[in-house]
């Protein structure tokens, strides 16, 4: 594995690869990696020639109540996960390279009918930070294929509609939830929880997944799913619950009478661990 962090270099190499008609994947990554983020990456590998994983702390999707300064830096561990992960280069850049210009530049903002509900409520401009960055990285990279996690589903949908706004040639693959073995969606903030707070947590999937079921069986009382599940968390022993909401797959709307594919978002706190998860809804043919 290549440790690049130069942008000449990075386009010398992928130039090189694509001058000898070989694909490139790319896995972006704030750092801090756990086996979700691997599972992208071995997506990558499987769709294309080439990987190329970024790790950048991005400080344009931190809110002012955000610890820029406190996010878990560890590139010596993820440097040695990625090796052996066969990834072919690992691109670093610094936040000079990244805003030359300092933050206040050009923006890449998808419109609020997507980014303004959900968690794009609670945390105002985050997504402008993250298309902001994800953008400047495509145009760095050159991917023909990026992978993001279904964990992050609101994201996941903002950077289809930008790419597909833009015209950007990528292929956007979304890759299923890594969970672990009692169900909770893997994340960099599961190793904040507490001992009791970690045996609860898998609960969230739990109920996620029975509003799930009882969508599939033919119950459109989506509210009183969604309140059932929500006294349920608490009973269970989460502190808070910011949002349970069935939602259109595509839009995010809540869902109407209309709406013909569904998923189920969630966000709930654990003490100070704030834990993110979805279920989609799927319907049998026939």
């Amino acid at each position: 594995m290549n440790t690049i962090e130069a942008l000449d270099s990075l386009r010398a190499k992928v130039c090189a690869w694509k001058g000898a008609g070989l694909t490139v994947g790319f896995v972006p990554t704030m750092g801090n990696l756990h086996a979700g983020h691997l599972s992208l990456v071995e997506l990558a590998g499987q769709r294309c020639d080439k990987v190329v994983v970024s790790i950048f702390v991005n400080p344009m999707q931190f809110g002012p109540d955000e610890d820029f300064n406190r996010y878990p830096r560890t590139f010596q561990a993820d440097s040695e996960k990625l090796s052996s992960a066969a990834v072919d280069v690992l691109y670093v850049p610094s936040i000079t390279d990244m805003y030359p210009n300092g933050l206040t530049q050009s923006v890449v903002s998808v419109p609020s009918v997507l980014t303004g509900l959900l968690e794009g409520a609670s945390r105002p401009g985050h997504f402008d930070g993250v298309t902001t960055v994800v953008c400047k990285l495509f145009n760095m990279v050159q991917p023909d294929v990026a992978v993001f996690g279904q964990k992050d589903y609101q994201q996941l949908r903002v950077i289809q509609a930008m790419v597909q706004d833009l015209n950007i040639p990528v292929e956007i693959v979304a890759a299923p939830i890594a969970r672990d073995t009692d169900g909770l969606a893997l994340s960099s903030r599961n190793q904040y929880l507490s001992k009791e707070a970690r045996a609860i947590a898998p609960k969230l999937a739990v109920v996620l997944q029975d509003i799930a079921l009882a969508i599939e069986s033919g119950n459109r009382q989506f509210d009183v799913l969604t309140a059932v599940a929500v006294q349920r968390l608490l009973d269970e022993g989460f502190d808070s619950v910011d949002y349970i909401q069935v939602c259109d797959a595509r839009t995010l709307q809540a869902a109407g009478p209309s709406c013909q594919s569904w998923v189920v978002l969630a966000a709930a706190r654990l003490g100070n661990t704030r834990l993110l998860d979805n279920r989609e809804v799927v319907l049998l043919e026939g």
